[in-house]
């Protein structure tokens, strides 16, 4: 499908002009051919530009309104999806799915953020950043999956948690730290994708998991680097510093130890191709459900303390090697 540029792809939208204007003429064989060599150089420019992105340019991929967001993975890989409705104490709230389904004939429940794709969409999903009733949702139905033996699949894409009076007036913050410590004690496999923004306590609220993947062009942050440029340098134009001192990118979180796989995304990231992408995280998300399945429940928790645990360690010892080497 046709896809939005970003501003880093200005030489593929070159060719990209020149193959709609070629498409527009008679066709011929010679054109035929002069069209093929176009898309085969624009697919090769492509791959080089999205094989030395900057922390920024990842930022921009994450958040490309095109990229698919947790009901096009629905679709694509889970049959019998019946979404859930509501905390059972204030509302229900739009920017969190969640419902049972089936994962290649098994029962599951799927969970995740949804941004929208319109102006009218993402109105109606408050643009992915769910409020305290959205992490109670989720907590429901991760207790009823609990309940009935079904694993537990979580799509993370979010900016942050609604930072609004009233998300404030009932309670946010309690909510996700209430859903972090339940959700260490579930004794039924989880499994984590951040398949876009990973955006500080609004992601973490939903993602405590045996496993945590992420997408390759994702990011993971504790705050977007609009927000960190405004607060150390008071200037939120320095957003692209900002984004390369966070270490926001895939490799820097499976370096610093807060995530467990990369899940590769097709050329041009996954907004380019969502059968490939979808593909890509179903092979990623078996390997990962067959490991954490076959383990017992205690031994899984255990696991599961520990992997959280390590973190603050692991992180450290990152940030000592890089400081030692910028140092020599």
């Amino acid at each position: 499908m046709p896809t939005e540029l970003l501003e880093f792809e200005e030489p593929i939208g070159v060719l990209l002009k020149e193959i709609e204007a070629l498409s527009m003429l008679p066709r011929t064989a010679e054109r035929e051919r002069s069209i093929d060599s176009l898309r085969r150089r624009a697919d090769d420019i492509r791959g080089q530009i999205y094989a030395n992105l900057t922390p920024w340019q990842r930022v921009l991929v994450a958040r490309h309104p095109s990229r698919p967001n947790t009901l096009d993975y629905v679709e694509r890989l889970f049959t019998n999806f019946d979404e859930l409705h509501g905390d059972r104490r204030f509302a229900d709230d739009h920017a969190i799915v969640a419902g049972a389904a089936d994962y290649k004939g098994e029962p599951v429940v799927v969970i995740g953020h949804q941004k929208g794709r319109d102006t009218k969409q993402k109105i109606f999903r408050n643009f992915g950043y769910a409020r305290p009733e959205g992490y109670r949702k989720a907590l429901r139905v991760m207790l009823f999956a609990n309940k009935f033996s079904r694993p537990i699949v979580v799509f993370i894409d979010t900016p942050a948690a609604y930072p609004g009076m009233e998300s404030e007036e009932r309670g946010v913050a309690e909510a996700i730290a209430f859903n972090l410590r339940e959700m260490s004690m579930l004794e039924v496999p989880i499994l984590v994708v951040v398949c876009g923004e990973g955006g500080s306590g609004g992601a973490l609220g939903i993602a405590i998991g045996d496993r945590v993947l992420m997408q390759e062009f994702a990011v993971y942050s504790v705050i977007p680097p609009e927000g960190c440029a405004a607060i150390l340098w008071r200037d939120a134009n320095r957003k692209v510093e900002a984004a390369e001192a966070l270490k926001i990118t895939a490799p820097d979180m499976l370096a610093l130890g807060l995530i467990d796989a990369i899940v590769p995304e097709p050329r041009g990231g996954a907004h380019n191709d969502y059968d490939a992408a979808t593909a890509l995280v179903d092979q990623a998300l078996t390997q990962a459900l067959d490991e954490v399945s076959e383990m017992s429940i205690e031994t899984r928790l255990n696991l599961r303390y520990d992997k959280f645990r390590r973190m603050g360690t692991e992180g450290q010892a990152f940030v000592d090697v890089q400081s030692d080497t910028a140092s020599s």
